[in-house]
C-alpha cells in the first residue's frame, strides 16, 4: 500500500538515533518506578540502553560491556580485533579459526548475501574503506580505485565450514557494519532477559530492539524519523512490543556534492551508493539481526523486489520511504503503526 507522507508530524521529546526515536521515555529516576538509562558511544553511533522494571545498575553497566566487548570482536577498524586480523591477514595465510561468535554472525551474513544474490555483500570492505562518511573529508574517490576496488568485492571468495573461514582470494576482506550491530542488540536482549528483566528498549543508532512492553503493559512506541527533517519530527509512530525496529536511509551517513547525495549504502557492482528511488526501509521483526541484513538488502533490491521479498517472508514486515515521501507498507505492516 502507498500513502503519502501525514501532514502532521509528530515532535520528538526525548530520545533521536539513527532515524528512530523512543517516544514518551523518562530518563531521570526519581522513584523506583522510573527507568534507568545508560548511554555510550560505541559501534560509530550513539548506544543507549533504558530498563524499565528494575533499579540493578551493573545489569545496566553489562549490557554495555557486552557492546563494547562484541566492537572490540567485529570492528574492522581497532588493530586488535578479530575481523582487523583476518583483513591484515600475512601472504599466503588463507584459512583461520573462529570464534564462535564470529563464525555465527559470519554465517548469517552469507545467508543475506545469498538472499540477494550479492546486493548486499559483507566482502565490500576494498571499496567502503574508500569512502568517508564522517564528515572529515566529504569527497568523491578516485574513479579509478573504485573501478579497482569493485573488482575485488565478491561474497563467493570467502568460505565458510563450521568455524573454519578460508580465503580464496588474497584480495578479500570483511566489512560487518551493515549487520553486526542487530546481532550485538540480540545478544544484549538475551543477556537482559536471563537477568530477570522483562522491559527495556536498546538502542544502537537506528537499530531499536524492544525487550517486552511498557510496565503498564502498554506497547513501546517507535518514532520513525521523517527522512532529511531539520529537526527531530517523525513520518511514523510504530506501536511495537518484544520486537525490533531496524531502519536504512541514505540521510545519516550521507555527504552533498553539487547537490547530490552520496550515502552510505554502497552498490557493489558500481562502486557508488544505490540510486533507485529510496530514501529508508525500516524492518520490523522479532531479530535485530534480521532486521539488520534485510533492511540493507531490501534497500539494495529497491521498492518491488524489496516489498516481494519481504512479503514472502513470516512475521517480518517493511515500510519504504521513497525519494517523493510516499511511504509504502509490507503486508500486515499497517497493524503496527498508531492511529
Amino acid at each position: 500500500m502507498n500513502k503519502q507522507t501525514r501532514g502532521r508530524l509528530y515532535i520528538m521529546g526525548i530520545l533521536f538515533l539513527g532515524g528512530i526515536s523512543i517516544l514518551c521515555a523518562s530518563f531521570t529516576r526519581k522513584n523506583s518506578a522510573d527507568p534507568i538509562h545508560k548511554s555510550s558511544f560505541l559501534l560509530n553511533t550513539f548506544v543507549d540502553i533504558t530498563l524499565y522494571d528494575t533499579d540493578d545498575t551493573a545489569i545496566l553497566d553489562h549490557a554495555m560491556d557486552i557492546c563494547k566487548d562484541y566492537e572490540a570482536r567485529f570492528s574492522r577498524t581497532m588493530e586488535t580485533s578479530e575481523i582487523y586480523k583476518l583483513n591484515h591477514r600475512a601472504p599466503g595465510e588463507t584459512v583461520f579459526p573462529l570464534s564462535e561468535e564470529t563464525a555465527d554472525l559470519l554465517s548469517e551474513a552469507l545467508r543475506y548475501c545469498e538472499l540477494s544474490d550479492g546486493a548486499f555483500d559483507i566482502t565490500i570492505e576494498p571499496l567502503s574503506s574508500l569512502w568517508d562518511f564522517s564528515g572529515e573529508k566529504n569527497q568523491i574517490p578516485d574513479p579509478e580505485k573504485i573501478s579497482r576496488a569493485i573488482q575485488k568485492v565478491d561474497y563467493k571468495n570467502i568460505r565458510l565450514e563450521g568455524n573454519t573461514l578460508t580465503f580464496l582470494s588474497p584480495d578479500t576482506a570483511l566489512d560487518l557494519g551493515s549487520i553486526a550491530k542487530g546481532f550485538i542488540a540480540d545478544k544484549i536482549k538475551d543477556y537482559l532477559i536471563k537477568a530477570g528483566v522483562k522491559s527495556a528498549i536498546i538502542n544502537l543508532g537506528g537499530n531499536v530492539l524492544c525487550v517486552g512492553r511498557r510496565p503498564d503493559g502498554s506497547p513501546f512506541q517507535i518514532g520513525l524519523q521523517k527522512p532529511f527533517a531539520e529537526r527531530a519530527e517523525v513520518a511514523e509512530i510504530l506501536t511495537v512490543t518484544d520486537l525490533s525496529v531496524v531502519t536504512s536511509g541514505v540521510y545519516e551517513r550521507n555527504f552533498i556534492i553539487d547537490g547530490k547525495n552520496y550515502h552510505h549504502l554502497l552498490n557493489p557492482q558500481t562502486g557508488y551508493p544505490y540510486e533507485n528511488g529510496l530514501v529508508s526501509v525500516t524492518i520490523l521483526s522479532s531479530s535485530s539481526s534480521q532486521g539488520d541484513g534485510l533492511s540493507t538488502v531490501c534497500f539494495s533490491l529497491g521498492l518491488e523486489r524489496g516489498m516481494e521479498l519481504i512479503n514472502s517472508m513470516e512475521g517480518v514486515y517493511a515500510c519504504f520511504i521513497d525519494e517523493n515521501y510516499n511511504l509504502y507498507y509490507s503486508d500486515g505492516m499497517e497493524d503496527f503503526i498508531q492511529k
